[in-house]
């Protein structure tokens, strides 16, 4: 069952002063990613609004018919196929990692130490968690590896898969490029507060780092109900209510978006070590708690700008 918000006045009001206070704490960062490049403020400012989205998807480069001079991974998928799924709902669901890949990121996920809620002061191997947690003294819901993913050979051969460049040219169009790639672990704690889970994108949220975006997802661990799966809602990518249009916050309470979509329209991703999907990131979407055991996944992002040269993916603040 997806999580409900109380409809409580005072909690809305406290929710969303929780919000702008992480927004104001990013101040400086949005100040220099501004300053390095200038395109950013009107991005950040309309790109959540559907009518300046939709002028934008309008200057997409045309994409002909794929030639794929290297196989794929995956088999003979077809990205024109792959791209009308997610033009339709937002999502599209049926890859799945060779066993050999898989296993090799889940080894490096395993031996490789990650940064805690995504705080490089604190490293600790995904096995000593809760030592982790006791000896930092906070809650850890999350252990990213940041840049240290480039150094697994498999997780490279997945970015480097010319299906995923395939896919994003036919959605995205012929601009679309390759920004992001990063594995994280989401780990199971007693003792998280609303505050930590908003912060670790327990809520649903959108995102909103590009005009055009599109980014695959694989479990590189068993998700089950209780491993933290991950939760799309479908066609919220290309319909959007007003209200979400004309805020500066991304994220927004579960009953609020589910009054709006309809319960029917939320798709729970479970899967086998391996399982994949790709989803346009601009429909609501989060990641649900782990309650049992931890979940390992690994995401490649595609865009048509270029990436802040000054921190890796989700490093949120600049120090």
């Amino acid at each position: 069952m997806l999580p409900k918000s109380k409809p409580n006045d005072l909690e809305t009001i406290a929710r969303s002063s929780g919000a702008l206070r992480r927004m104001a704490a990013r101040i400086p960062t949005y100040l220099t990613d501004v300053r390095e490049n200038p395109a950013w403020l009107p991005m950040f400012l309309l790109a959540r609004t559907m009518p300046f989205r939709r002028a934008h998807w309008l200057t997409a480069r045309p994409v002909h018919s794929s030639q794929v001079a290297t196989p794929s991974l995956f088999g003979d998928l077809q990205p024109e196929a792959i791209a009308a799924e997610l033009r339709s709902t937002g999502i599209a669901t049926g890859l799945t990692l060779p066993t050999p890949i898989q296993e090799e990121i889940a080894r490096f996920g395993h031996e490789t130490p990650c940064f805690g809620n995504f705080d490089r002061k604190v490293e600790f191997l995904a096995g000593q968690h809760a030592v982790a947690e006791r000896r930092f003294g906070r809650t850890i819901l999350s252990g990213h590896h940041f840049e240290k993913v480039l150094q697994c050979d498999a997780a490279l051969a997945v970015q480097q898969d010319p299906l995923l460049l395939n896919v994003a040219k036919h959605y995205l169009g012929g601009e679309a490029k390759m920004i992001t790639t990063r594995t994280w672990w989401s780990f199971p704690t007693k003792s998280a507060s609303e505050a930590d889970l908003s912060r670790a994108s327990f809520k649903f949220h959108f995102d909103l780092d590009d005009w055009r975006m599109l980014k695959f997802f694989f479990y590189l661990s068993d998700v089950d109900a209780d491993a933290g799966p991950h939760v799309y809602v479908r066609g919220s990518h290309n319909r959007r209510r007003m209200k979400h249009q004309l805020t500066l916050l991304v994220g927004h309470p579960a009953d609020e978006v589910m009054d709006f979509y309809g319960e029917d329209s939320a798709i729970i991703l479970t899967g086998k070590a391996g399982t994949g999907f790709v989803e346009d990131p601009f429909g609501f979407h989060m990641g649900t708690l782990a309650k049992h055991s931890p979940r390992l996944m690994m995401e490649v992002g595609f865009g048509v700008s270029k990436p802040s040269r000054r921190r890796y993916h989700g490093e949120p603040i600049i120090r």
